[in-house]
């Protein structure tokens, strides 16, 4: 773990799943010293895949395994512990690209609107109190700069109070691998993070040395899951008739962006996408686009 995240640069979730995954690996296939490791058959790693699928694992979870696996040979490699990397003969499967869940205008615009509406089913917070108020503009701050700017769950959890430049207009990220990126702001997030900063963050705030910009109920720094149950529960207040997740925003952002006659590389610099490739999944997204080409275009369209 400490090559992967030194050498390798992975992010913290990242080397979780790949210390999970190696550890499956050798529990399932029982291998306790490096004789084990090495000695191991091909056909054993396909058994591996095979028990894999037959526990239920997601075709993207065995990837990863897989990925994983091939990793933790790679280093035993590297400091002299095996001689052979015999998982270097076995491939990785290429994945099916699929294409990404968005929702449209009218759904992300209901749910920017969502925090403060009258509450629905389930809303457990309070509005009239100073910390119901704060939590209001967080929220709004929240959804509108995940909107705004595409970032990840992980990147919006770690945003500081420096990684906003207002006057600018600018946000700095970490992605995968720590890699830093500055994106664009619109003016409707740089307002919504205003007023956040100016009337809510200081209600939230119990420790002045937080560095954190969005700030839970106890005054820590938000985490995925909390922020995973926030974008959820104003999705059910908006009512969009469809599970909303964090992602799901960062997939609206790009297909918007690209609908609306985006340059496809520069919307790959502001994802922080390392491969083109990831972003174009995007181009087909906009059905509409898609039909109007094909109406013009088609001899029968």
């Amino acid at each position: 773990m400490e090559y992967c995240s030194a050498e390798c640069g992975l992010s913290v979730s990242t080397l979780k799943a790949y210390e999970s995954d190696v550890s499956d690996f050798l529990k399932e296939l029982k291998l306790k010293s490096e004789k084990d490791v090495e000695g191991i058959k091909p056909s054993r790693m396909v058994d591996y895949v095979e028990s894999c699928r037959k526990r239920g694992l997601a075709p993207n979870s065995i990837w990863r395994h897989m990925v994983a696996v091939r990793m933790f040979y790679r280093f035993l490699m590297l400091e002299g512990h095996i001689e052979t990397d015999v998982a270097d003969a076995f491939q990785t499967p290429h994945l099916w690209k699929k294409i990404p869940d968005v929702l449209t205008v009218e759904q992300v615009d209901s749910l920017l609107s969502a925090p403060g509406a009258p509450s629905g089913e389930g809303e457990n917070r309070p509005k009239r109190d100073t910390t119901g108020i704060a939590l209001v503009l967080r929220d709004r701050a929240i959804l509108e700069m995940m909107y705004a700017t595409g970032a990840r769950a992980s990147e919006i959890c770690g945003l500081n109070l420096d990684s906003v430049n207002f006057d600018y207009g600018f946000v700095r990220c970490y992605g995968k691998r720590m890699k830093e990126r500055l994106v664009p702001v619109g003016k409707r997030a740089i307002e919504a993070l205003k007023d956040y900063m100016e009337q809510g963050r200081t209600l939230l705030s119990k420790d002045q040395a937080e560095s954190a910009l969005f700030l839970s109920r106890t005054g820590k720094r938000l985490t995925r899951q909390m922020l995973w149950n926030l974008v959820r529960d104003c999705a059910l207040k908006a009512g969009i008739g469809i599970p909303v997740h964090p992602h799901m925003l960062r997939h609206s952002f790009a297909s918007h962006m690209l609908a609306g006659g985006a340059d496809l590389r520069a919307v790959q610099i502001m994802l922080g996408h390392a491969d083109i490739s990831t972003t174009e999944i995007y181009t087909h997204v906009d059905r509409d686009r898609l039909l109007s080409v094909h109406k013009r275009f088609h001899p029968r369209g």
